[in-house]
């Protein structure tokens, strides 16, 4: 009979231990539809306790992306750095937004613009996509 830990490797730190739905909560899919993979992603520096849930109510991953959008990032790039799924991230940053810790805005192109971005940029975006 296995043991249900036989073919893990214990010195192998990368392989979240973790299924994506057990991060999120049970949610599959994220609420927000203004989130996309270009989205520009904030923390706000002074968060206050009446809208926040504290740092000990978070997951892990939550503490996570507040650190690394210290500088504005984009959704994907937090997903890469996450080693998560676009859909989980989107869920997480999504919680973030909800309690006031983080904060979302289009790329400055795309706002200065007023409109959708041209064919050399998605096509700039979908070539990193594929290179990640």
């Amino acid at each position: 009979m296995k043991h249900w830990t036989e073919g893990f490797d214990d010195g192998d730190d990368d392989e979240p231990l973790v299924r994506p739905y057990t991060i999120t909560g049970g949610r599959t899919t994220p609420e927000r539809d203004d989130l996309t993979l270009i989205t520009l992603v904030t923390a706000i520096s002074a968060v206050s306790s009446e809208t926040g849930r504290g740092l000990r109510g978070m997951q892990p991953e939550h503490r996570t992306i507040l650190a690394l959008c210290r500088r504005p990032l984009a959704v994907a790039e937090v997903a890469s750095a996450l080693n998560l799924p676009v859909s989980v991230t989107k869920i997480l940053i999504g919680d973030l937004i909800e309690t006031g810790q983080l904060r979302a805005r289009p790329p400055l192109a795309f706002a200065q613009t007023g409109g959708f971005p041209g064919m050399a940029i998605l096509e700039a975006v979908r070539d990193g996509l594929r290179n990640l």
